[in-house]
């Protein structure tokens, strides 16, 4: 009998769903293996940026049925609304049962204050003109995804190890480098004025977790990263945070794909 990993809090964000770059088959394998008491879904789950009514996979689907499965089983959601799903936000504070809408979040932990939010409100492609242009980037960028996996598909053949191009772009470009740093000093700083422990975004799609000090006292920094290209999520548990890295020999070996595949059918048959 294998049961799933309980955590305090988990925190995940920028899953894109409804766009090609979206690993959905692998989140909802990792989302069967833990039952969390609080899940935070930290902006851009649904791409409505980028949404296709020609584009919605059953696997899509399948990650916001496990999303509601969790809710109705005593797990409490907060969706706070990102840049890609803004449209969401005119349902602010709209709760259903254990589902709500917030646009920012702060969660006591242990006596610690932990403020939590998608992180666009520090980007400026996503307001006025810029947005319509970062629209078209993501549009780039889902092009992008479909071209790198058919490489990886090459590669896979011929034993070669996988790349990520977005990834290596984004790495390589100077700006990226510096408009990552400013936004997480910029998340920081606010977090200290506001006397808060951890600050906690998404939005970059780079995972991390570092203490930030300044001349006004210091905070813990963490972002949840995507599940476009890391694949990640951040834990907490016990007082302390970690990031969870997709591993599909780890997570095989803990809850088999085939188990859960098992309850969805025990499952369909108890809802006919």
């Amino acid at each position: 009998m294998y049961s799933k990993r309980e955590l305090d809090v988990l925190v995940i964000s920028d899953i894109h769903l409804g766009t090609y770059g979206c690993h959905a088959k692998e989140l909802l394998h990792y989302l069967k293996t833990v039952n969390p008491q609080t899940l935070v879904l930290n902006g851009d789950i649904i791409d409505i940026w980028n949404f296709s009514k020609s584009y919605f996979p059953s696997a899509h689907m399948d990650v916001l049925r496990q999303i509601m499965k969790m809710a109705s089983q005593g797990t409490h959601i907060y969706y706070i609304t990102g840049n890609h799903d803004e449209l969401l936000r005119k349902y602010t504070d709209i709760q259903l049962g254990n589902f709500e809408v917030v646009d920012k979040l702060v969660l006591n932990l242990d006596g610690k204050k932990a403020w939590i939010f998608h992180g666009d409100v520090f980007d400026s492609s996503t307001k006025g003109y810029a947005k319509f242009l970062a629209k078209l980037g993501g549009k780039g960028y889902d092009l992008l995804i479909l071209i790198n996996r058919f490489i990886n598909w090459v590669l896979n053949l011929f034993g070669k190890e996988k790349m990520s191009f977005s990834k290596k772009v984004k790495d390589g470009v100077k700006k990226a480098v510096a408009f990552v740093n400013d936004f997480e000093v910029t998340a920081a700083e606010l977090a200290i004025e506001k006397n808060y422990d951890y600050v906690v975004c998404g939005h970059i799609h780079m995972p991390q977790i570092k203490e930030v000090k300044t001349e006004k006292g210091s905070v813990t920094y963490l972002n949840s990263g995507d599940w476009v290209e890391n694949l990640t999520a951040l834990e907490y548990d016990k007082g302390k945070w970690d990031i969870f890295h997709y591993d599909k020999n780890y997570l095989d070996l803990i809850y088999p794909k085939d188990n859960f595949e098992q309850e969805d059918i025990v499952s369909k048959i108890l809802a006919s």
